[in-house]
């Protein structure tokens, strides 16, 4: 320790009993080399260990990470160092962070909170990658790295991974203990508009990618042009658990745990009602994906028939088709409020059966607990509804649409095929 050096952090290891880092400065007396010392004997002797960092860098604040032994984080009068092996070597930390002083730098969850002088604060979030990194890791393929434990009602997790190329394809699936996927992400596709529901798409650039997860499951089927009102999400949020990731990336598989846990600031759920609120939330979520297949499947069947009605002038067919036409688009109006086209509409028409559900579930994830009785006395009510529409549809395709099919194959002409959007995993 040079003369007159003055502290500026001790930080005792979490790891072993007899190991602390010390960091000085004395840019006062201008001095501004970089002073860290460590011990491993409680003091007896030290070493000194700046190797890497600038020699105008004196440093302000020396953290050890409480997740990794030999992980340590500097701050310094220009930016933040980081060491992966006890102080033996350091490397600069600083993209995209501006040539500035850090004052203090604090590992804590998932996050690097840095104080600069003077400032404000920076946070560098989700640093997992740089926990479980060794040496050789970006010279494989694929590496799938473990994330912090995530909370309820919270930001959610953040999935990182590294890929040495860019793919063609890829899937990253969120498994629960049962073995179901709960929720999937996909590359975006090229030139297709991204439902809103769907979430991020999955990037695969070469180097490190990340992707928030923000614990739903996969949302029910959306049809373009869908306006509903009140609706804040259209998934529940999974109850605490372990759960897997599982990313495929052209034929080869990592997968790695995600721990969901309770929120600790809300002490009076219990994990069960957690349950009850989840299995609730999926049993609305199947009901709204049911009732949005339902329009799909009838646009699907019109859009069908207008091509056959134009590639025929036959008058029998066009009495069948309009016949389907009809009797479908009603249906379809009772489940769907077919009339809004912007999202002011449903103020002057009433929303149906599929908002009303959606809607339900959007205020029973409102926060985390058990659903009150009255939303499963509304749900009974608007399943008992929609059943009702869906028994009608299925009356539909088996008198007007077969008529129309008959008609077709009379006329030798493709017949209409009922399409239905991809079910969900309850």
């Amino acid at each position: 320790m040079p003369d007159f050096g003055r502290v500026s952090l001790i930080d005792a290891s979490a790891f072993d009993a007899g190991r602390a880092y010390v960091s000085a400065r004395r840019a006062l007396l201008d001095d501004f080399r970089p002073h860290i010392w460590k011990t491993d004997d409680f003091g007896a002797t030290w070493t000194r260990i700046v190797d890497g960092i600038r020699d105008d860098a004196y440093v302000n604040s020396i953290r050890e990470d409480p997740n990794r032994a030999g992980l340590l984080y500097a701050g310094t009068n220009h930016g933040v160092y980081i060491s992966f092996d006890d102080g033996g070597s350091w490397q600069e930390l600083n993209p995209d962070l501006p040539d500035i002083p850090i004052t203090d730098v604090i590992p804590e969850h998932d996050e690097l909170a840095m104080a600069s002088h003077g400032r404000g604060f920076w946070v560098l979030d989700n640093i997992a990658p740089l926990r479980q990194i060794q040496p050789g890791t970006t010279g494989r393929d694929l590496v799938l790295f473990e994330p912090a434990a995530a909370y309820r009602s919270a930001n959610g997790v953040v999935l990182s991974w590294w890929l040495a190329d860019e793919p063609g394809d890829a899937t990253l699936e969120i498994v629960d203990a049962s073995g179901d996927v709960v929720r999937t992400f996909e590359p975006a596709v090229e030139g297709e508009e991204r439902d809103r529901w769907a979430g991020p798409p999955l990037p695969l650039e070469a180097g490190l990618n990340r992707l928030r997860w923000d614990l739903r499951t996969d949302p029910p089927a959306t049809f373009p042009g869908m306006i509903l009102w009140g609706v804040r999400t259209m998934a529940p949020a999974v109850p605490p658990g372990t759960y897997t990731a599982r990313l495929t990336v052209g034929g080869r598989t990592e997968t790695t745990d995600v721990e969901v846990r309770p929120h600790p600031w809300i002490t009076d759920v219990t994990e069960d009602d957690l349950v009850a609120q989840y299995e609730f939330g999926v049993e609305i979520r199947d009901r709204v994906h049911q009732a949005n297949s339902a329009v799909i499947a009838i646009r699907g069947v019109k859009a069908q028939l207008d091509a056959r009605l134009e590639a025929s002038d036959d008058e029998r067919l066009a009495g069948a088709g309009e016949r389907l036409r009809e009797s479908a688009s009603a249906v379809e109006a009772d489940i769907y409020q077919v009339r809004n086209q912007s999202n002011q509409d449903p103020l002057n028409f009433p929303i149906r059966v599929n908002n009303r559900l959606a809607n339900l579930l959007s205020m029973s994830e409102q926060g985390d607990g058990r659903p009150g009785s009255g939303m499963y006395a509304v749900y009974e009510i608007m399943v008992e509804r929609l059943d009702g529409h869906l028994t009608r549809l299925q009356a539909v395709w088996e008198d007007e649409l077969a008529e129309v099919n008959a008609e077709l194959r009379r006329l030798g002409m493709d017949e209409i095929e009922v399409a239905m959007a991809a079910g969900l995993v309850s």
